[in-house]
Parts: structure tokens; C-alpha cells; sequence
């Protein structure tokens, strides 16, 4: 099986890109299932379909799905989901706003996980695409695994014995389902690990960058790309959407295409090492398996969508005494003098005339610069407070 997950600032057309990628995996014979995880869901109106919270058909070979945290809450939470509900209106609470206070957060992440580990355990499908939420939601997704399994050894620090015993009393005298709602929760922490180790193995898993030719979006696919590496993640393409062509006449675009032709450079500098995939502005809505799978034909010419496209990180973090040591690799560097500069959270090289931000973990905003050190084609980089 393979796992493509699509992400990006929101705006930035994610979902047409992953709801294309699907339908020309589906056209090619795989058994593809495309899932939006976004609170904000799209993918109805982009397929043209009415989706629900299972996995719907909509044409041969192709599945659709969007999620629902309530739907997954019955049908994977239902003991910790009482047990909230519970507690909730003992306090007083009113039941519909229990009801929607039982979904505590990281749940509708969690849910997500869990639907693609039932999917790749039972082997229903050859290709999950993932349309996931705009970035920052995104991480905490990939992230849950780890800080959920922190949480439960924190904030409840219980033994498991003690938690069953007195879970047990508690269930009989009061009907509130302590101990079946933790080992609920056991199980699911249990399966949101494996599905992680699949996420991070490059041979299953690929996360493919949307973004625009614009600053902000574009700062942001920075920020988010070298996060994913850190964590362990590959990004195997960067995909970029909705570029005005030149020979445009509207002037009300003139200085836009000026400035997308210096956004353009950037994207090239900064992914470098990446497939970089351009998508030309359509000059209209794309929606519509018809559309959507011209729109694929035109942005995977002569390449196949489902293949890993580049499989290598550009990043190494290690943490040392005092501080952190970062090896960004950098092969246009070789045979260049340079000067780097560090301001908050951004490496900042200075090559030539040229200038090059690496936006770097928001964790080492209040670290300094030690040193650095060039070694063909990797820059290392000592950062201490």
C-alpha cells in the first residue's frame, strides 16, 4: 500500500490537487481511496459528490470519505466519550454542550490515524491519498502519536493495576466507564504508534507540499518542510499552484506576475533538491471528475503520480550538551564564500548577491549561533543559549 499525504497553507488548492492525484491513480487500476481530514471540508464540492463519514464509491476504483469526530467517536471512543459525558453533566452542564465538550482535542487527529490504520491493517486499498488539514494542523497530526503517548504517562500516572481496580468499583457504584475507557485508550495510543512508524517509512509514506507563488505561502512551505524532515517525515515533491502564465494581457495582474517570477526563483532555490511540479492558473474553478483528471494528465505529465519522487532528507537535528547541532544539506554552497547570519527562528545565508532563508524549528528561537562549518554538501551548524 501506499500513503500520500497532501498539505499546505489553506487557500493554496490542496484539495484539488490530492482529489486529481486520486482520480488518475484510480483511472490507472488502483484501488485508491482519497480521505479529507479537514475540519473545513472541500472535498465534496470538489468531486461533485455528496461524501459521508464511511467510504463512498464514486466511480470504479475510486473511494471518498470525509471525517466525522462525532461519527468516530461512536464508532472508536464510545467509552471515553461516556465518561466525559458523564463527568460533564454531573458538573452541571447542559447536554448538548457536553456533547460537544466530550471531543476532547486531538480527537478528530486521532480519529484520522485510526481510520488509516483499520485501512492499512485490513488491506482494502492499493493507494490512500490524504487531503489533510492547512499545515500547522497537520503537524499535530504527525505529532499526536508522541505527545499523546507523553500525556498518558503524565497526566495520568497511574498504575495500570490501580486504574482497572479502582476503575472497576467505580463503574459498578456510580456507571461511569473508568477502566474501559483507559484500556480504550490504551489501545488506541497502542495503534496511533504503529501507524506513525508506517507514516515515517519512506518506501510507504509520502507528504507532498502545495503552495502558491506567493511570500507567505511560501515561508510557510519552508517552515513546514524542514519540520517534516525533522520529524522523520518525506517529502517527496513540492507542487505549485496556480500560476498566472506571462502572456496574460489583464493588466490587474501585471505587477502579480512580476513579483510571482521573483516568488518562482525562490521556490526553485529552496527546494532545490525536489521535484518541483507547476500547475498553471486554470482561469476558472476546477471541480468535476472530468476536470480534476485533465488537471491531473496536465500537472503529473510523463510521471507517475504514485511513485516515491525523491526519497532523502535534507536535515539532520541532534541534540548536544547546551544546545543543538543542525546539518542542513546544501550542495549549491560548494566552491561559494558565504555568510550566515541567524535571527530568531531563520538561518540566514548571504551567497554573493544571493540571499537564502532556512526557517528552522520555532523551539530554537532563543538559541545563538555558535559556529559553522562547511563540508561538501552539508552545512553544519552549532546553536547554544
Amino acid at each position: 500500500m501506499r500513503i500520500i499525504l497532501f498539505t499546505g497553507k489553506g487557500g493554496v488548492g490542496k484539495t484539488t490537487v490530492a482529489a486529481a492525484t486520486a482520480i488518475k491513480a484510480a483511472k490507472s487500476g488502483l484501488k485508491t481511496l482519497i480521505i479529507s481530514t479537514d475540519p473545513a471540508h472541500s472535498l465534496s464540492d470538489a468531486l461533485g459528490y455528496s461524501l459521508e463519514p464511511e467510504p463512498l464509491e464514486v466511480q470504479e476504483n475510486l473511494f471518498a470519505q470525509e471525517l466525522d469526530v462525532y461519527y468516530s467517536m461512536q464508532k472508536y471512543w464510545q467509552n471515553i466519550r461516556q465518561l466525559m459525558l458523564t463527568v460533564f453533566r454531573w458538573q452541571g452542564v447542559e447536554h448538548v454542550l457536553a456533547e460537544e465538550m466530550s471531543a476532547l482535542p486531538g480527537m478528530e487527529e486521532a480519529s484520522a490515524f485510526l481510520w488509516i490504520e483499520k485501512y492499512y491493517t485490513e488491506k482494502l486499498f492499493d493507494l490512500i491519498i490524504i487531503d489533510s488539514a492547512p499545515t500547522g494542523e497537520t503537524l499535530t497530526l504527525l505529532t499526536l502519536p508522541q505527545v499523546t503517548k507523553w500525556w498518558v504517562t503524565k497526566a495520568v500516572p497511574f498504575q495500570r493495576f490501580a486504574i482497572r481496580n479502582i476503575g472497576k468499583v467505580a463503574r459498578i457504584t456510580t456507571g461511569i466507564p473508568i477502566d474501559k475507557g483507559y484500556e480504550e485508550l490504551e489501545k488506541i495510543f497502542d495503534k496511533l504508534e504503529v501507524i506513525q512508524k508506517i507514516f515515517s517509512n519512506h518506501d510507504i509514506c509520502s507528504i507532498r507540499l502545495v503552495t502558491n507563488p506567493e511570500k507567505m505561502v511560501i515561508n510557510e512551505s519552508k517552515r513546514a518542510f524542514t519540520y517534516l524532515n525533522l520529524y522523520g517525515y518525506n517529502v517527496d515533491a513540492v507542487i505549485v499552484n496556480r500560476i498566472i502564465e506571462e502572456k496574460t494581457q489583464n493588466t490587474l495582474f501585471s505587477n502579480y506576475i512580476k513579483s510571482q517570477k521573483i516568488y518562482l526563483k525562490d521556490i526553485e532555490d529552496s527546494f532545490s533538491e525536489l521535484p518541483i511540479l507547476k500547475a498553471k492558473h486554470a482561469g476558472e474553478e476546477i471541480f468535476g471528475l472530468e476536470k480534476l483528471h485533465e488537471f491531473a494528465d496536465r500537472l503529473y505529465a510523463g510521471i507517475n503520480p504514485t511513485d516515491v519522487l525523491y526519497n532523502e532528507s535534507p536535515y539532520i537535528l541532534k541534540e548536544i550538551e547546551g544546545g543543538y547541532h543542525i546539518k542542513i544539506k546544501l550542495p549549491f554552497l560548494r566552491d561559494k564564500k558565504y555568510q550566515i547570519n541567524k535571527y530568531g527562528d531563520e538561518i540566514v545565508l548571504q551567497i554573493g548577491n544571493r540571499r537564502k532563508n532556512i526557517f528552522l524549528p520555532r523551539f530554537v528561537n532563543f538559541y545563538k549561533l555558535k559556529s559553522s562549518e562547511y563540508e561538501d554538501p552539508w552545512l553544519s551548524v552549532i546553536l547554544e543559549k
